[in-house]
């Protein structure tokens, strides 16, 4: 029976093993650490898993899967490394963070896996995107997408590519969230009760996004699809032209990549 050690219990790390369970694992083959005694004891009770000391948990597993703030991986990569025995699968979901830098801090030969996931992931409708390092072949890439999977879609990418799905995917919700925000403060503007305006932004970007995902068309053809010549819709869209929305969102997303490459570099 494989086991597996979940280092941090943020919501993150909460969500990883909540899909775990759901995606066929057993409580007893799982478990959590915490340096927040408090959380831990919460995560424990909840979902039933074990939770031990970190240095414990990583030498009985054969799957360490780190969750924790970038800034708090020097402190704890050494302590992983320490304990791990040697072939065990380290699966790092620490964003902005090298396998580099990771397997720098593990013994040689350990193999590694970088995920970058995004908080959809709370409701089974992530996107993650996987990575090997030096060491990973394709059973380990095979088995973390496995153990994704329950949570969302998984994609293998270069891990050159890392700092632009982190600019895509990663920070991704944060701007639909943005553009909800502002669609509701408009409808506000324009007169519709706040909870009604609310309901009508929600609903269409969630129906909008399945029609996006299971239509044969890009989202260059179901735009057009809805913008009829001298329509409302073209009308909106002129404005956003007018205000080079489209170049905005590249240059954000640019910001977002070279802020995660700066921060892979410190």
């Amino acid at each position: 029976m494989s086991a597996l050690a979940v280092v941090g219990a943020g919501v993150m790390g909460e969500t990883v093993i909540a899909g775990l369970l759901r995606g066929g694992w057993s409580p007893d083959q799982i478990t959590a650490v915490d340096r927040y005694q408090p959380r831990l004891d919460e995560i424990a009770a909840k979902h039933n898993v074990g939770s031990a000391p970190l240095a414990k948990a990583v030498a009985a597993a054969d799957t360490v899967v780190v969750v924790v703030k970038p800034q708090d991986v020097a402190e704890l990569l050494p302590q992983v490394g320490a304990a791990l025995r040697t072939g065990t699968l380290v699966v790092s979901l620490c964003a902005g963070v090298p396998t580099t830098r990771i397997e720098s801090a593990l013994p040689a030969g350990t193999p590694v896996v970088r995920v970058m996931p995004n908080t959809p992931a709370q409701v089974d409708a992530g996107m993650a995107a996987i990575s090997a390092g030096l060491e990973a072949g394709d059973e380990h890439l095979e088995f973390v997408t496995g153990l994704l999977s329950p949570i969302g879609a998984v994609v293998t990418v270069p891990e050159k590519y890392q700092d632009a799905v982190t600019a895509v995917s990663g920070s991704g919700p944060a701007y639909v969230f943005y553009v909800v925000e502002a669609m509701i403060d408009a409808g506000v503007f324009l007169g519709l009760p706040r909870d009604i305006a609310t309901t009508l932004a929600v609903q269409t970007l969630v129906g909008s996004a399945k029609l996006l995902d299971e239509s044969e068309h890009s989202a260059t053809t179901l735009r057009e699809m809805v913008t009829s010549p001298g329509g409302t819709t073209a009308a909106a869209l002129r404005k956003l032209d007018d205000h080079a929305v489209k170049s905005a969102f590249i240059a954000a997303l640019e910001a977002a990549r070279d802020r995660s490459q700066e921060l892979a570099s410190s």
